[in-house]
């Protein structure tokens, strides 16, 4: 995954739930992890966001989508890869918006007010890493996200126990060296104060099969999963695939005293690098591994497979288990490889750029999906009971994009048809159509194809989230940030506008950003400030 770009990041289960079922005090929403669920699919049910309600009426100023005031003073410090998140109150505690940065600072905002109540920093979270880019020093060994490396992957809230579990990148200084960390948190969502036996330092408790974990070595770009009364955490490498990296998962328990257990591949490299993290369907956690290297000081272009090697987890789709061994080969209904994974691996086009996405398609034999997308430019359907294993054949395989995928995607139904839609120039728009949001349609046959159903947005779209009215897919909107720092939305069955961005641009959004909808407002965390948006009647 070394051309991996920076700037390019419950289903009710175990304590987590989401905005599809309202939950908090009087029916409130929250969105406790990225994309909303398990599945990762960036749906949102809000009744208020209706198409009529976003566009407004045409030539009047009091209508349609615009900007809430009362989060203009909702400042924050450091670069913003992670999905904000959304808490609903109970008794006396405020609705909050939660948002984590680079700079190892966590925020907690009023939702009602935009008022600060809490934030902690590095007094709580540790100095981040100094990373100067590929080259020029620092405590990283090769580029990434720059000056500084805190926390990047996005957060996952408990919200029986109202407790946000992260992972921060910080500095050990107390040995008179500097010793990168990974340190995994568990701060209290109401005072913003650590849990007892809390942080939870992986280098001196991860490890898999004679594989020690190293910080300086991984990065932690994808959100973490609450399943199971354990918070799982992927990680990669950083941009440039410097050294031995490995993709891990690595599981600690979140009752009694925190334990870790962890899977790494065998292989060097093969990082679990999409910023959704792992899905999962309330059993087993889905997620892809990205290129192996032939060895730790080879170059990304590389493979395990070169020379007649062997594979070692790279290019691949796991279902593992949340007590999860090395994979077995004879169980192939657990695992996808590509049949052409050398070659993948030896160009640097992972299917680890983008998370699995877990999908139902209604008609369709299976039904039960899951949707991987490659920086080949290809997305791939496939069983979710049985993954097939070694050179198995997809269900369907389309190239999708024009160039590389690397993506937080989103899927959702309508009364037309099932979608997935990824930020990338699709590769074969229908009808003369263009823009920066392109959506695949799942056709309801057996076994289901896919194909381009529109081409949309802004010229260049950053990652989607998706809203509807209600179960039955009335008035879908795909949002997503613009490289004009706006936000837009298209309708979910022609990727046609009906909200365009408005007159004002936000400051700087990293191009994994993806907005997130609670009661009847659409959030997104800039580099410097958390924008609310909502409708306004005329």
């Amino acid at each position: 995954m070394g051309r991996l770009l920076p700037m390019g990041l419950v289903l009710l289960a175990f304590g987590c739930s989401s905005s599809k079922s309202p939950s908090g005090t009087g029916g409130r929403a929250s969105v406790l992890q990225h994309h909303n669920d398990l599945a990762r699919d960036g749906l949102y049910i809000d009744p208020a966001l209706t198409q009529a309600a976003v566009m407004g009426t045409a030539g009047t100023s009091g209508g349609g989508l615009q900007l809430d005031a009362t989060f203009a003073n909702a400042n924050v410090a450091g670069y913003v890869y992670a999905q904000p998140l959304y808490l609903a109150g109970t008794g006396a505690n405020p609705d909050l918006v939660i948002v984590a940065t680079e700079m190892n600072n966590v925020y907690a905002f009023d939702a009602t007010t935009g008022a600060q109540v809490w934030t902690k920093s590095t007094e709580t979270l540790g100095t981040p890493a100094s990373n100067l880019g590929s080259g020029a020093g620092g405590d990283l060994p090769c580029g990434g996200i720059t000056p500084s490396l805190g926390i990047t992957g996005t957060p996952v809230i408990d919200e029986t126990t109202r407790t946000i579990y992260l992972d921060a990148m910080a500095v050990d200084t107390s040995s008179g060296s500097r010793v990168v960390e990974h340190r995994v948190h568990a701060l209290d969502a109401t005072t913003g104060n650590e849990r007892s036996g809390w942080p939870v330092n992986l280098n001196s408790t991860a490890s898999s099969d004679g594989t020690a974990f190293d910080s300086t070595l991984q990065n932690q770009r994808g959100a973490m999963t609450l399943l199971g009364a354990k918070v799982f955490i992927p990680f990669g490498g950083h941009e440039g695939d410097c050294g031995g990296y490995h993709g891990w998962v690595v599981g600690i328990t979140t009752t009694g005293k925190p334990a870790v257990s962890a899977w790494a591949t065998r292989a060097i490299a093969g990082g679990i690098w999409g910023s959704s993290g792992i899905a999962s369907d309330g059993t087993s956690l889905f997620f892809a591994t990205g290129n192996s290297k032939s060895s730790a000081a080879a170059a990304g272009n590389t493979s395990s497979g070169d020379s007649n090697g062997s594979w070692g987890d790279s290019e691949a789709v796991f279902k593992l288990p949340t007590s999860p061994p090395p994979p077995a080969m004879a169980t192939t209904t657990d695992y996808f490889v590509a049949g052409n994974w050398v070659a993948l691996d030896d160009v640097d086009a992972d299917l680890g750029g983008t998370s699995p996405i877990l999908v139902k398609a209604p008609g369709a034999t299976p039904s039960n999906l899951v949707v991987a997308m490659g920086k080949d430019h290809y997305a791939y359907l496939l069983d979710r009971a049985n993954l097939g294993g070694m050179d198995a054949a997809p269900l369907a395989k389309v190239a999708a994009s024009t160039s590389v995928i690397i993506d937080a995607a989103a899927s959702y139904t309508t009364s037309k048809g099932t979608y997935l839609v990824f930020k990338g120039v699709g590769a074969t728009c229908p009808n003369g159509q263009t823009g920066g949001l392109t959506a695949l349609k799942i056709a309801a046959a057996n076994p289901p194809t896919l194909s381009v159903a529109w081409c949309g947005g802004p010229g260049t779209s950053y990652s989607p989230a998706v809203s509807q009215t209600d179960g039955g897919g009335a008035n879908t909107i795909v949002w997503s940030v613009g490289n004009d720092e706006k936000l837009h939305g298209v309708d979910g069955d022609s990727g046609v506008s009906v909200f365009d961005g408005g007159p004002t641009a936000m400051s700087a959004v990293t191009s994994i950003q993806a907005p997130i909808v609670a009661n009847g407002r659409i959030f997104v965390a800039s580099n410097t400030q958390i924008y609310a948006f909502k409708p306004v009647s005329n």
